[in-house]
């Protein structure tokens, strides 16, 4: 007797713990695919903060810490030598962040090739016109032909080019140089015997005699060259300051460098500020507030070498480490102006 009332009382508690079991194998797969869910819909959220670039550092700079809008700082930044540095990468990290409500484009370039400041100039209007992206115009030190040739996407907006008092601007113009160093190679005799497929192939040839008849033919191909890309210069320019005409454009284009005030009053700046300036503008165009924008600014990633010495070698586009020689020899043949009590290695000391 005792048997058979034991049996079914084992048997209901056992069905019942197999039923607790169901439960709770049901509950906790619930919990993890919320946890799941929550950690997905986190990670999508707070993606504008993860770098997706390893070409580009993003940083905070100034206003709000936590905000979800930002204003990124793009740096044109030593001698221009194509579109493909470290400006592209930075234009393509702005492309992959809709995030981004506006760029304030930080200039201070001698300017470079016409090739490099022709594409960079495409790529920052393509994608300011594709994500209706307001442009702001920082200048710097020096914001000079190929460097002001870049500042004109601005999509011709008014009030947005900036620059600084002890800014060097405009130098609106074209030059192929050239160097004829064949009267100095007789001196001694050696002679350019060089075989080409025509006459002209050797233009620009600092080693080759040339005849007068000759030398007149290339420099009328050469400057018919140079006077092409010099009229697209004044289009883009224009383009950049609508309300400058033919006639005002004509009296700026001729590769004069103006101060930061002379440049207002041509009409090639729109007012004298610092960075804070432009950003503040852009903040404004682009619908925001200082507590809902944050501005971030672009760095190289730092290597071995800068991790060993120390320093920062690749502070803003042209890091000294990223600069070939040519590079540096453009920028320190580009015209400056120094308040400098010091001899030659305060001046490398500066860089």
């Amino acid at each position: 007797m005792t048997i058979e009332q034991t049996t079914p009382t084992t048997r209901v508690i056992l069905e019942q713990g197999g039923g607790w079991r169901r439960w709770s194998t049901w509950i906790a797969w619930s919990v993890a695919g919320l946890s799941l869910l929550v950690a997905f819909g986190s990670a999508g959220a707070a993606a504008r903060y993860f770098q997706r670039d390893s070409r580009v550092i993003e940083g905070y700079h100034s206003l709000s810490r936590v905000a979800p809008s930002k204003i990124a700082i793009v740096d044109v930044s030593g001698a221009i030598m194509s579109g493909s540095g470290f400006t592209r990468a930075q234009l393509d990290h702005v492309a992959d962040d809709e995030s981004v409500k506006a760029i304030v484009l930080r200039v201070d370039s001698p300017g470079g090739t016409v090739s490099g400041s022709d594409e960079l100039h495409y790529r920052l209007s393509a994608l300011a016109r594709d994500r209706d992206l307001p442009v702001v115009v920082s200048m710097g030190g020096i914001a000079a032909s190929g460097g002001y040739y870049v500042a004109m996407a601005n999509g011709g907006r008014e009030d947005v080019v900036f620059a600084e008092p002890a800014t060097l601007t405009g130098s609106i113009g074209v030059i192929i140089p050239h160097f004829d160093v064949s009267k100095l190679l007789e001196r001694y005799d050696v002679r350019d015997d060089s075989v080409a497929s025509g006459p002209l192939k050797e233009m620009l040839s600092p080693t080759k005699a040339r005849s007068p008849e000759l030398a007149e033919r290339e420099r009328k191909v050469l400057q018919d060259l140079v006077d092409e890309m010099f009229a697209r210069f004044k289009s883009i320019v224009k383009q950049g300051r609508p309300k400058l005409d033919d006639d005002a454009v004509a009296k700026v284009a001729t590769g004069q460098i103006f101060t930061a005030q002379q440049a207002v009053d041509a009409g090639l700046v729109d007012r004298i500020g610092f960075l804070e300036d432009a950003v503040k503008r852009a903040v404004e165009l682009a619908g925001l507030s200082d507590d809902t924008a944050r501005v971030v600014r672009y760095s190289r990633p730092r290597g071995l070498l800068q991790d060993v010495l120390g320093g920062d070698f690749t502070a803003g586009t042209q890091g000294l480490a990223a600069r070939g020689p040519l590079e540096a020899f453009a920028e320190w043949t580009a015209p400056r102006a120094w308040y400098l009590c010091s001899w030659w290695p305060a001046v490398v000391a500066s860089r």
